[in-house]
């Protein structure tokens, strides 16, 4: 019987290590995305952030979606590591449209 309360305790408490709090931030860029290169330039950078779990980017959106551990890392940190690699971003709020910018050039040719 104590073989069986113990067991139970360490998966009671292996489940409650495993529970992440995974949250999602969309930002904007800039300069904005144009290209895969634009693309692959902030996967490639960001992906090295604490506590980022996956990365999405839409050119046609102008929008970069990231999934983050909670527990690690805060937007305003994610937000902070765009700098590292000449970007600035800043968070989307609900229902926002980002509109294109055509002007801008992309430097990542």
């Amino acid at each position: 019987m104590k073989k069986y309360i113990l067991l139970f305790a360490l998966m009671l408490a292996s489940v409650a290590g495993f529970a992440k709090d995974i949250k999602t931030v969309v930002v904007t860029t800039t300069p904005q995305m144009h290209c895969a290169n634009c693309e692959n330039k902030i996967k490639g950078n960001l992906r090295f952030e604490k506590g980022v779990k996956k990365i999405d980017t839409s050119i046609s959106d102008q929008t970069v979606t990231i999934q983050y551990d909670a527990d690690k890392t805060t937007p305003t940190k994610l937000l902070k590591g765009f700098t590292k690699f000449g970007y600035s971003a800043r968070v989307v709020e609900k229902g926002e449209k980002v509109k294109k910018n055509e002007k801008e050039v992309c430097n990542n040719m």
